[in-house]
């Protein structure tokens, strides 16, 4: 019995170890508010069980990125999916915009939240890849 119980917390233990620090990436680019929302409670609860997130924004969800953008308050906590990256991106979540994003809206870096950029495809494509490294779309 003892046997059993030290093997299932050396199992349990070695799950957590592996969720912890875990590397992912949030590709956002739908424009409903439910979905960027979803998309954002679950990158605050990956960050908040160890998680390394990144999030990419393209198409209406690169919106996001702008200076006094916040969307629209969803139900039950009142909180914007624009709130929802600002709180990720406070606790060390990285985000970005898709290349596409600001040739093609006519808006400007300067327009973006401090600290989001333009991806680089490159360098996209390689964090895409790792083999270690989750990657949810929206």
């Amino acid at each position: 019995m003892k046997k059993i119980v030290i093997t299932l917390s050396l199992i349990a233990s070695v799950g957590t170890v592996q969720a912890d620090n875990q590397a992912v990436t949030v590709i956002l680019n739908s424009g409903s508010t439910m979905t960027q929302g979803i998309a954002l409670v679950l990158t605050n609860q990956m960050q908040a069980q160890g998680g390394r997130v990144h999030v990419l924004l393209c198409d209406k969800a690169g919106d996001l990125a702008l200076k006094y953008n916040a969307g629209e308050k969803l139900k039950p906590q009142d909180v914007s999916p624009g709130q929802l990256l600002d709180s990720a991106i406070k606790k060390g979540a990285s985000a970005s915009v898709c290349a596409l994003y600001l040739p093609n809206t006519g808006f400007s870096a300067e327009q973006l939240k401090e600290g989001i950029k333009a991806a680089r495809p490159d360098a996209m494509g390689r964090e895409t890849l790792e083999a270690e490294r989750k990657v949810l779309v929206f």
